[in-house]
């Protein structure tokens, strides 16, 4: 009888809309066929305190999809609270936007998604015998519609065959890291990894509006693995904890759930490029009475916070109007026709359940 290093298996996982959850019970169903007891463990909405098995025997796991090219902030933060120096083994998966051009399966890219859990696990004492970034369907709806059954169908039977060859890795004892074969991409997009976790994902939070087609079923609300969508006079309303998952524009099966484009682009530019520039104009002629001198380090980094200041307290000021705007009939079109999750077109995005 062939004899195995690990006895138990402990996955964790977040997941928007299937793609990560799907992906640890791959890794779960080869395990048991070993013969390996196996545990996924999805960490949405209430906290896991400690591990489910502290024996060195077990090899535990964390999926998790890549959201601006970094680990989602949901992830990173159950990573950074795990009990510290345990000895153990554990890998990392992250799923990533994979898309296909006719039969060219195009990779994502993972920035710093794999490298930074890494680092903390590392700091606390655990092996690492694992790091593998899969090519999973892309599912930022927001950006584009989603893919066709038939290419995430084909997808999903290549990332499974993947998933098994890096599990059977894992359980004959050599390891496997994939995660390296990226990295001089990955180190050229850190910069928009760290945007993203500072900035970007809260403007993202303040992009998503429900239209008239709501009827306040409140499925969004209570799937949400972050607990970020409340209902605002029977619609729902994103706070800057969401991390554009995008289980709710997906899930809804009204299709009432929307991205407001043109809207949210054009606060974007108005509070980034001309509010940002006069809130500092006021401040600085109101305290000095000398110009403003971009080469000064002092009032380069005062101009540059009240550009990120306006940034956060104009898109929550826009987005408070357009959830009250939205009431009204009128409005609600016009953000319908200015928004291209609209159409009929744009497809949502629905993982398999049969592979």
């Amino acid at each position: 009888m062939e004899k195995l290093k690990y006895e138990n298996l402990v996955v964790y996982y977040f997941s928007g809309t299937g793609n990560a959850k799907h992906a640890a019970e791959w890794i779960a169903q080869f395990a048991t066929k070993k013969g390996i007891k196996s545990n996924v463990i999805s960490i949405d909405k209430k906290p896991i305190t400690e591990i489910q098995d502290k024996s060195k025997k077990t090899l535990i796991g964390f999926c998790f999809p890549t959201h601006g090219f970094n680990v989602s902030p949901k992830m990173l933060k159950f990573i950074a609270g795990f009990p510290k120096n345990l000895n153990a083994d554990v890998f990392l998966l992250n799923t990533r936007a994979g898309m296909k051009l006719s039969k060219l399966f195009i990779p994502g890219l993972s920035g710093i998604a794999q490298f930074l859990p890494a680092l903390i696990l590392l700091t606390k004492s655990y092996h690492i015998v694992g790091m593998q970034p899969l090519d999973l369907p892309s599912n930022w709806i927001s950006l584009h519609p989603g893919l066709k059954p038939k290419v995430v169908n084909s997808i999903y039977k290549r990332c499974k065959k993947i998933t098994y060859r890096f599990a059977e890795k894992l359980f004959n004892e050599k390891h496997s890291y994939k995660a390296f074969y990226s990295l001089p991409f990955d180190i050229l997009i850190f910069p928009i990894s760290i945007l993203y976790y500072f900035i970007g994902r809260f403007m993202l939070a303040k992009t998503f509006i429900a239209n008239n087609d709501c009827n306040s079923c409140d499925l969004c609300t209570n799937s949400c693995p972050t607990n970020s969508i409340e209902m605002h006079n029977g619609k729902p309303f994103w706070k800057f904890t969401c991390e554009s998952c995008m289980r709710c524009m997906n899930n809804c099966p009204k299709r009432a759930i929307q991205t407001a484009h043109l809207y949210s682009f054009f606060i974007w530019y108005v509070f980034g490029s001309l509010v940002g520039g006069i809130m500092f104009n006021l401040f600085y002629n109101s305290c000095f009475s000398t110009q403003f001198h971009p080469e000064s380090i002092f009032e380069t980094f005062v101009y540059e916070f009240f550009q990120i200041f306006s940034y956060f307290v104009g898109i929550y000021l826009a987005y408070k109007l357009l959830s009250y705007l939205m009431r009204f009939k009128a409005f609600n079109k016009f953000i319908n026709y200015t928004s291209f999750t609209y159409y009929g077109f744009w497809r949502r995005y629905k993982p398999p359940n049969n592979i």
